[in-house]
């Protein structure tokens, strides 16, 4: 499974630097979030190659959501975010990432995070969880097993770039974590994973395409992402009252906890 999301991700990402060397085109959806060339056309070849591989098992994938194509999700399904960070991308930052992830039961149990600008990615299963070195030529040259710190008594956070919130602010001041580090996209679970970095406090709006991949490699390295309540946080999330499909609640996620 990891192999099959490791080549639809390197063959995205190939995709997306072509694009983001040539300089996007910035559109805005409906819900007001940018979207470029880059981000549809990493969704069609992740898609493809997914297709080939796992047809049987259903896909969501943020553009195709989107449009409206959203295919049953009951038990398994894949969960696809071809370009996450968009606004990073378009900004000319460089931890913009690919993220694919397999769902059971409602738990990530699988995720691919490839951060193409920055030549690293970040694999997850119950194997284990691995950082990768990419190289130029779009190929694997390093793989090694990462594993997820115990929070020191000075705890380190990471804080998003673009989805900063003062209800997150206010979390970090009522508990005195002053060491923050700001980062983009799902790169934070993946800090987490790989123990450079204790928690990401998300307070706002995310949706599960964004978070899964991460999730599933933060988990597999000995951390957890929890909800308000204490509980795991969980996918496939539709049909609640006044509540979008697929959104999540705010969470905390952790490498692993004090």
């Amino acid at each position: 499974m990891l192999a099959i999301f490791e080549k639809a991700a390197l063959d995205a990402g190939r995709a997306i630097m072509e694009i983001c060397r040539a300089g996007p085109e910035v559109r805005m959806k409906p819900d007001h979030s940018p979207v470029t060339e880059a981000d549809e056309r990493a969704e069609r070849i992740i898609l493809a190659d997914l297709s080939e591989s796992l047809g049987a098992i259903p896909v969501v994938a943020e553009e195709s959501a989107a449009a409206g194509h959203i295919p049953e999700t009951a038990g398994r399904f894949l969960l696809v975010d071809p370009l996450d960070g968009t606004r990073e991308f378009v900004g000319g930052h460089c931890d913009f990432t690919v993220n694919i992830a397999l769902i059971e039961a409602g738990r990530p149990v699988a995720g691919f995070v490839y951060a193409p600008a920055l030549g690293v990615a970040y694999a997850g299963s119950p194997e284990g969880a691995f950082k990768l070195t990419v190289d130029e030529d779009f190929r694997v040259s390093e793989r090694k097993t990462i594993a997820s710190r115990t929070a020191p008594a000075n705890p380190k956070a990471l804080i998003s770039r673009s989805h900063n919130s003062p209800a997150t602010l206010e979390y970090l001041e009522a508990n005195d974590i002053a060491d923050r580090s700001v980062v983009g996209s799902s790169l934070k679970f993946c800090l987490l994973a790989e123990g450079s970095a204790d928690l990401y406090p998300r307070f706002g709006c995310t949706m599960e395409w964004d978070t899964a991949a991460g999730d599933a490699i933060l988990r597999a390295a000995g951390g957890i992402t929890l909800t308000l309540d204490g509980l795991p946080l969980t996918y496939g999330k539709r049909g609640r009252k006044d509540l979008r499909d697929f959104a999540n609640p705010d969470f905390i996620a952790w490498g692993k906890q004090p």
